[in-house]
């Protein structure tokens, strides 16, 4: 397995990197460009916090890459009144006709069907192509993986909470299934605590992190957050480094059970 070369997200049927760049710890927008130029990075999620910055890293790459970006904008709003001003401030912001994605943020529970009705519109209309939801609660996957209405998910995962392995991943192994997407793949940081790790044991990197994560067939893409160049580029390194042996695996397990005890 490469890690560098790009996957099929699900039957959206875009080919996406396997890293993905969330918006919301300040990233500049030389360093999105670079990633992109250098890596193909081509995931750009506008997320729960809108940066400018890293808005204006998706408006130099689209001006002359749009139709190889696969740009998703979020929404945590629950009125389905709400949803199309939002999304249609993203798309003036970034200066777009249109998003990839659609991402309703946080649904522990299916979204209301005033929501839902927004959501489609705004597909029906060209305003998104696709629609994606996130949650905490992890069964509830099993229902937005059986009703089918979603094209992609988007979940915790990592060495630390390790849920989805049972809860989630068994059951998007299907016919026409939809993409899928994993975040806070370093645990917010605790995995990368020396003073969390448990003696004895290597102390593991963020690329680390993000090859764990990786190492699922079932997951598409890890998104990370980089505040800055350096974190961006220890982000890619996972690329390059390719998948994580059985050896490691086995560490960064024991590193997670540690940490989530």
């Amino acid at each position: 397995m490469n890690l560098r070369t790009r996957i099929t997200l699900g039957r959206t049927g875009f080919e996406v990197s396997r890293i993905g760049i969330g918006s919301s710890y300040g990233v500049e927008a030389e360093t999105v460009e670079r990633a992109y130029d250098e890596y193909g990075i081509n995931y750009l999620y506008w997320g729960s916090m809108r940066r400018d910055s890293f808005g204006e890293g998706i408006r130099r790459l689209a001006r002359r890459n749009r139709e190889d970006l696969f740009i998703v904008i979020q929404s945590y709003t629950r009125l389905g009144s709400l949803l199309r001003p939002s999304i249609e401030r993203a798309l003036r912001q970034l200066r777009l006709e249109r998003a990839d994605m659609l991402l309703l943020g946080m649904y522990n529970a299916p979204p209301s069907k005033g929501v839902m009705d927004a959501a489609w519109h705004l597909r029906d209309s060209g305003r998104v192509r696709f629609l994606a939801v996130s949650a905490h609660k992890r069964t509830t996957f099993q229902k937005y993986i059986k009703d089918g209405v979603f094209d992609v998910l988007m979940f915790r995962y990592n060495a630390a909470h390790r849920g989805a392995e049972n809860d989630i991943l068994p059951f998007v192994g299907i016919p026409n299934r939809p993409g899928t997407v994993a975040y806070t793949a370093t645990r917010w940081g605790s995995l990368l605590d020396p003073r969390k790790v448990p003696k004895g044991e290597r102390i593991p990197r963020a690329s680390d992190c993000y090859r764990f994560v990786l190492s699922r067939p079932e997951v598409d893409i890890c998104l990370a957050g980089p505040r800055n160049e350096e974190q961006m580029r220890e982000a890619l390194a996972a690329l390059d480094l390719g998948p994580i042996t059985v050896e490691e695996l086995e560490w960064m397990r024991r590193v997670g059970d540690h940490i989530h005890r």
